[in-house]
């Protein structure tokens, strides 16, 4: 069962594949990637925002953005390696064809990102 990260991935690379050929594995990687930081950076500054709103000192913000650039490079590695040709190739063919408009697809991470940034600005 593909998650919905999966079916992202493969809306982005068969909408690009039409017109850039080759060059749409990229563009579907970096979206992916893009995307599932932004995700985790929502998450962690709601995490951050809530502690301090509780008063809870759990992590300094040196310390937050460190492990946050671990999971990004943990990230970038784990799709790299996980889409690859094959794993590609076996998404595509379980793949039902999904109308979901691109414009809606670039949003999401944008938008994940501009509710993280709300939520770090939180003290």
């Amino acid at each position: 069962m593909a998650s919905f990260f999966d079916n992202y991935y493969i809306s982005i690379f068969n909408h690009y594949k039409k017109k850039l050929g080759k060059r749409s594995l990229n563009i579907a990687l970096f979206y992916i990637t893009f995307l599932e930081l932004s995700v985790i950076l929502v998450l962690a500054a709601f995490l951050k925002a809530f502690a301090s709103q509780m008063k809870m000192s759990l992590i300094s913000s040196t310390k937050f953005w460190v492990i946050y650039g671990l999971i990004v490079l943990f990230i970038i590695f784990k799709n790299w390696m996980r889409y690859n040709g094959k794993k590609r190739n076996i998404l595509n063919a379980k793949f039902k064809r999904n109308d979901t408009s691109i414009y809606l697809l670039w949003l999401l991470p944008i938008g994940c990102f501009a509710v993280a940034l709300i939520l770090l600005q939180v003290q």
